[in-house]
């Protein structure tokens, strides 16, 4: 084993520096929902990979840009880093105990909207590189970083960013953008996310919201129409009730239930964490209930809009409706498929009216769990954590790992700062400073072990 006594102490000693660091990264918004502070966010991360000696560049899109990075190493290996600089909106404001572009440090926590999501995960990795640099002078390997701003808008322009830069984004394997530890502090491998589909469902029909008295038995509610839309996607039986919906899901294997039986029963944690009363389907835990959440497709009304939804009465008709829909597809559904269907089944339902926007999507991705590269990934954690990295062979959650695994053709594995109530998405955002520092030291191995 090499010696990583020198690159332990320079990350021990340089951790404030490293934190100042990620919380200026921050205190500068980048809400992509909202187009807020996504080009000075790229200058900033562009910045950052200068200042190691990376060349930069920050692309346009059509939407956010994207920055690149790229240093040369000692071996012709090449790992790349994918990452992205965007972030949730913070709103409810007021359930923050401190403002969101704030941030702040208090009992060995980190608190800031993005803080977790993605923003550490970059610092993080830099910091690692800070350390190599420091102990040897050279990377061990070439690294490059792509650094997106819109991954929490799905994505939609990276595809077409990928395809049109194939050669410029080549590289041997790639560490995807999250990671971290479960409640019993397990570092875990998440090797493939869900796909997603998701659009605005609205209605409009007036021209303005009317006196319920004037108009409730005589004109059109869009808020019932809607209503009465969302009913036909799904029964009580929890089941999607667009016609060929499910015709391309592919079923997991046996050896996807033999992973997912490995790992521990999570009910309770649920229960516990989330208020959780029951499951739907009659579930209650185990292996089952694993399964459900990672293999099976979802219809999930997100938000609905309409009418007045402030304090006290407000007697309304109203005029418009609109509700935020995905649907967490599997292997081998496809987001543009989907659409089809359920403009489709709409319209047979007789709601032409109903429109259909677009938001976002894509397909799912894995990477093959008996990769060379996930085992290195899996090893070069066991010096840092307490317990040995489990394996997952995908989780509910979506992202655009589709073209790195697909068009890139790339292993790609996780490994992150995560951990259970580091409320990403949520109020109070936050990271564990101890992670931050085992993942710094597992990405300082990881790249030394790659590069052999």
């Amino acid at each position: 084993m090499p010696d990583f006594s020198k690159i332990d102490a320079y990350l021990e000693k340089n951790m404030d520096g490293s934190i100042a660091e990620l919380s200026k990264l921050v205190a500068q918004p980048s809400i992509s929902a909202q187009g807020i502070g996504l080009k000075e966010c790229a200058a900033m991360v562009a910045d950052m990979l200068r200042a190691r000696g990376f060349t930069a560049e920050i692309m346009d899109t059509e939407g956010a840009p994207v920055v690149f990075g790229e240093r040369k190493g000692k071996s012709d290996k090449t790992l790349l880093f994918y990452n992205h600089y965007d972030v949730q909106p913070p709103e409810p404001l007021e359930l923050w105990d401190t403002p969101p572009f704030e941030p702040s440090l208090r009992e060995g926590k980190l608190y800031g909207r993005g803080v977790s999501d993605d923003k550490s995960h970059i610092t993080s990795r830099l910091f690692a590189i800070d350390a190599l640099l420091d102990a040897d002078g050279e990377l061990p390997c070439n690294v490059k970083f792509i650094v997106e701003g819109e991954e929490e808008t799905s994505s939609v322009h990276l595809h077409d960013f990928i395809r049109a830069n194939k050669e410029k984004l080549k590289a041997d394997a790639c560490i995807w953008e999250f990671g971290g530890v479960d409640h019993r502090e397990v570092p875990m491998q998440y090797l493939g996310l869900r796909g997603i589909c998701y659009v605005e469902l609205s209605v409009e029909r007036l021209s303005a919201d009317v006196h319920s008295g004037l108009g409730g038995s005589i004109f059109e509610n869009a808020a019932w129409r809607l209503v009465w839309a969302l009913s036909t996607l799904k029964g009580p039986d929890e089941k999607i009730r667009i016609p060929g919906f499910y015709d391309d899901v592919r079923q997991p294997t046996q050896r996807d239930r033999e992973m997912m039986d490995a790992l521990p029963d999570v009910a309770d944690e649920y229960k516990k964490r989330y208020g959780v009363k029951k499951f739907i389907k009659e579930l209650t835990g185990g292996t089952d209930l694993k399964m459900e959440e990672v293999f099976v497709p979802t219809c999930t009304i997100c938000g609905l809009t309409s009418g007045y939804q402030g304090p006290g009465s407000k007697t309304v008709l109203p005029a418009k409706a609109s509700a935020k829909v995905d649907f967490r597809l599997v292997p081998d559904q496809k987001p543009e498929d989907i659409v089809r269907k359920l403009r489709a089944h709409l319209d047979a339902q007789g709601f032409e009216d109903v429109a259909i926007n677009f938001l976002g999507g894509e397909p799912a991705a894995r990477t093959d769990p008996d990769d060379p590269f996930v085992r290195t990934v899996v090893e070069t954690s066991e010096e840092i954590y307490e317990f040995a990295m489990e394996i997952v062979p995908m989780i509910g959650g979506s992202g655009p790992n589709y073209p790195f695994v697909h068009d890139l053709g790339l292993p790609v594995a996780t490994a992150g700062l995560g951990h259970p109530d580091t409320r990403a998405h949520a109020p109070n955002e936050n990271i564990r400073l101890d992670l931050y520092l085992k993942h710094a030291r597992h990405m300082a191995r990881l790249l030394k072990k790659f590069a052999e």
